[in-house]
Order: structure tokens, then C-alpha cells, then sequence
């Protein structure tokens, strides 16, 4: 009796230490004493969702608040969010003067009120924008409330540029995403406290080591079969867990196999969750012909076969369409090429792009050309943790990954040679180790294929 007792206790309730959590940054946010609270979020975490509540929950305490976020999709996005949860709550969207500076469908809602001058949204309860936008608004009276949204995207100088606007602030982010972009080299500064390039949260904790610190602990967009390589690979200090279990989501397809590595690899994700397509070694250039033709080969297949996701949002398969689907390179040239050999093959509205605008997207099934399949060397661009984090985590279903042999030994032949920075902090898995602990699991998945 006791022993069941005890199973049962230990049973994880993926709901409720999600709303544990929640609970707990919503209590740090509205009655904390800290001028910050950051939040650590894995991928499909629901971050979006915990800055739409927060900015409601603040709202109707009676505390007006600025929303930062990086990017004016993010900005559209989150204020399409917040009217749909309240439709009469008033939003303000603080845009640039571009002749096209926000989504046209912000015009269909009543309760927004667009204006390129933060003045003529004096007064409303949320007003939102881009950090670029908000560094240049004065105001005689700052906020007492501030999200900021994509937190880890935001380099430390932008938050300076910023921080005068606001008393407190709520900091929202996913640690294992790209860093931050900078187009100036910073060296100079590595390890210095107040580093330009270093990340919003990296440098708000170094001088604010006290604020409070919290971590969403469940992934509600990765399956159960890709969340514990994830969170080992690229979150070993800030484990999660999958909000599904192994039996909820299901890939299947009408068309049987036709023998092919395009198909091979297909059922094996389907029935696994990961594929790795590999081709035989060799180096190529960038845009390796034979790799972009087999990573469109997959889709055509993937689309051929008639795919259908049965999930926990519904009993009913849902179909697997173009528009579920994405692509993820490294470099926008593979995308292009990747794009061409599609399009060749008559395959149309797959999403194609590199991991930096993939960041922050969720489809059902992903297509990922290796970023160091075919390289003669391993650079610190293709090793970079983030950008294999972003391409092995935009999933719901399954991720297949086309690869050429022969990285593992590269990885071996081409060990880090970065120069260590004093005083930066090692919060992650070098991309050497993570793209190790991903091939590793890849190899169980392998189907050769000779094109």
C-alpha cells in the first residue's frame, strides 16, 4: 500500500510544476521587493504565454508596464496574444516611422492604438515595442513595471540603453539560444563585468547576483523522445522534462516505404522521434549538392507519403502539410539552394531558413542539414552551441538530421582552439561536447544512403 503510495507521489505532473513555477515568478513580479526577476526557459516552454499572463496580471493590478522585445515580429506577435486574452484591455504599439512598420492585422483590433511616438500612448496599460524602438523614448516619469521579452537575444548595451525607463523588471529568456549578434568584435572586453556583447541577463546578474532566479521546468513543444537529449546536450545545469509522454504523440504514414533512404529515415523518425540521413564522407563546398538534393528529397518524400500527427491537443490526426514542416541550415546560401532543389521538385510554403530566423518557431517535423556536414574544419561558428540547440528543438514530432560521415572525426581532429577568457562564465556545454552528446544519440538513428 505504501509502496503505491510512494509510486504514485513520484509520478511528475508536468501541469502542475509548470504552474508551481509559474506561480512563483507571478508572486516575485507583483509583490517581490528585487528591482528584477529573471526567467530561465527551455525550448517550447511556454514563454510567450508566461509574458502575456504576467503583462495581464500587472495590468489589472493597476500597474501600467512597457513590454520590451527584440524583434517586430515578436512585438506583433505578443500584442496579437494579449487582445486575444483580453480584448478590451488598451495596448499600445510603439512603432518605427517605416513605411511598413508593423502587421497589418494589428489594424483589425480595436482595443490597440498604434503611434511612431510614445507620447500618443501615454496613459495605456501595456505599451509595446523593440528595444531598438524604446532606446530612443524619453519620458519624465519612468514605468514601474517592464517585461522584457527574448532576454538572452538582448546584448547588454541595448538593456543600458534602456534601463532609465523602468523601476522593475521581469526578464524572460532561453539561455541555450544563439547569443546575442554583434557585428563589431568585442575581445576586448570578454570577461569584463560590463562586456556590450555579453547577454541583458549575463551582465544584469554579474552586477546583480541576488535577483531572483527561476526556471520554467517543462518543454511542451518537444516530444518525450527529444527532450531528454536536448536538456543533457545543451541545458545540463537547467535539466527539463518533456510535458508529453512517449505514447501521446504519434507520426504515421499512409504510404508505405519504398525501400529508399529518404523513406528509411522517415520511419525511423516516425517511430523514434530523430533520423540521421547520412551520406558518404567527403569535403564539399558549403552548398554540398548532393546533401541539399537529400534533405529535399526527405520533404518530397515526407509530403509524398501523406503524413499524419495524432497529438494531445486532439484525437483526430491531423495531416502533415507543407506549412508544418521546416528546414534548418547554418548558412542562408544552403537555404537558398535548399529552396531551389524544392522548388525543382515542386514542393511549395516549406518553410526554409537558417537557425537564427528559425529561433523562437515550432512545427511538427524538422529537416536539418548538419552544420558541419562536408567541412574540412570546425569553426567556431559551426561549433557554436546555440545554433545546433536551435535546430534540434523547433519539433513537435520528429527532427531528421542529413549529415555526411566523418564529423565525429573531425570534432576529434579539430578540438577548440578559442582562447579562454578570464572571468567569462561557462554556463553551457562547449559545441564541441554538445555536438558529440547529439551525434552520439543521432548514430542509434543512422540510415546510410548513397544518393
Amino acid at each position: 500500500m505504501n509502496t503505491a503510495h510512494t509510486q504514485q507521489a513520484a509520478v511528475f505532473d508536468p501541469g502542475a510544476a509548470a504552474g508551481r513555477t509559474t506561480d512563483a515568478i507571478l508572486h516575485d513580479t507583483l509583490h517581490g521587493t528585487h528591482r528584477g526577476v529573471v526567467v530561465d526557459s527551455p525550448p517550447g516552454a511556454g514563454k510567450s504565454t508566461l509574458v502575456v499572463r504576467a503583462a495581464l496580471e500587472l495590468a489589472e493590478a493597476g500597474r501600467p508596464l512597457m513590454v520590451i522585445a527584440q524583434t517586430n515580429a515578436q512585438v506583433d506577435d505578443l500584442v496579437v496574444r494579449l487582445a486575444e486574452k483580453n480584448p478590451e484591455l488598451p495596448v499600445g504599439r510603439l512603432h518605427s516611422s517605416d513605411s511598413d512598420p508593423y502587421d497589418k492585422a494589428l489594424d483589425e483590433l480595436t482595443n490597440v492604438r498604434k503611434s511612431a511616438k510614445a507620447a500618443e500612448l501615454a496613459g495605456l496599460d501595456v505599451v509595446i515595442s523593440t528595444a531598438a524602438k524604446w532606446a530612443h523614448v524619453k519620458v519624465d516619469e519612468p514605468w514601474r513595471h517592464a517585461i522584457v521579452d527574448e532576454a538572452y537575444q538582448m546584448r547588454s548595451d541595448a538593456l543600458l540603453a534602456v534601463a532609465g525607463l523602468f523601476e522593475r523588471a521581469l526578464f524572460v529568456g532561453d539561455p541555450g539560444q544563439l547569443d546575442p549578434f554583434s557585428i563589431v568584435g568585442a575581445e576586448q572586453w570578454a570577461g569584463l563585468s560590463y562586456d556590450p556583447s555579453a547577454s541583458a541577463v549575463t551582465t544584469l546578474l554579474a552586477h546583480n547576483p541576488e535577483l531572483p532566479q527561476h526556471r520554467l521546468p517543462v518543454s511542451w513543444r518537444l516530444p518525450a523522445s527529444a527532450a531528454p537529449l536536448v536538456s543533457a546536450a545543451f541545458y545540463p545545469y537547467t535539466p527539463f522534462r518533456s510535458g508529453t509522454g512517449h505514447g501521446d504523440r504519434k507520426l504515421a504514414f499512409a504510404v508505405p516505404s519504398d525501400g529508399s533512404g529518404p523513406d528509411r529515415v522517415l520511419d525511423e523518425a516516425a517511430e523514434s522521434g530523430w533520423g540521421l540521413l547520412e551520406l558518404p564522407a567527403r569535403h564539399t563546398p558549403r552548398t554540398d549538392p548532393e546533401a541539399v538534393r537529400a534533405v529535399a528529397m526527405v520533404v518530397r518524400r515526407m509530403l509524398d507519403r501523406g503524413g499524419a500527427a495524432t497529438s494531445e491537443r486532439g484525437p483526430e490526426p491531423t495531416p502533415l502539410t507543407a506549412d508544418r514542416i521546416a528546414v534548418g541550415t547554418a548558412h542562408r546560401d544552403q537555404a537558398a539552394a535548399v529552396r531551389a532543389a524544392l522548388a525543382e521538385l515542386g514542393v511549395a510554403d516549406v518553410t526554409v531558413d537558417t537557425a537564427n530566423r528559425l529561433q523562437g518557431r515550432e512545427f511538427d517535423v524538422t529537416v536539418v542539414l548538419h552544420p558541419l556536414s562536408g567541412r574540412p574544419d570546425a569553426t567556431a561558428f559551426h561549433l557554436e552551441t546555440g545554433r545546433l540547440c536551435v535546430l534540434a528543438s523547433r519539433h513537435r514530432h520528429a527532427c531528421v538530421v542529413v549529415c555526411r560521415a566523418g564529423v565525429t572525426d573531425l570534432l576529434d581532429d579539430h578540438p577548440s582552439t578559442e582562447p579562454v577568457q578570464l572571468g567569462v562564465t561557462v554556463k553551457f556545454p562547449d559545441g564541441w561536447e554538445a555536438n558529440h552528446a547529439v551525434l552520439s544519440h543521432l548514430a542509434e538513428h543512422r540510415v546510410a544512403w548513397r544518393p
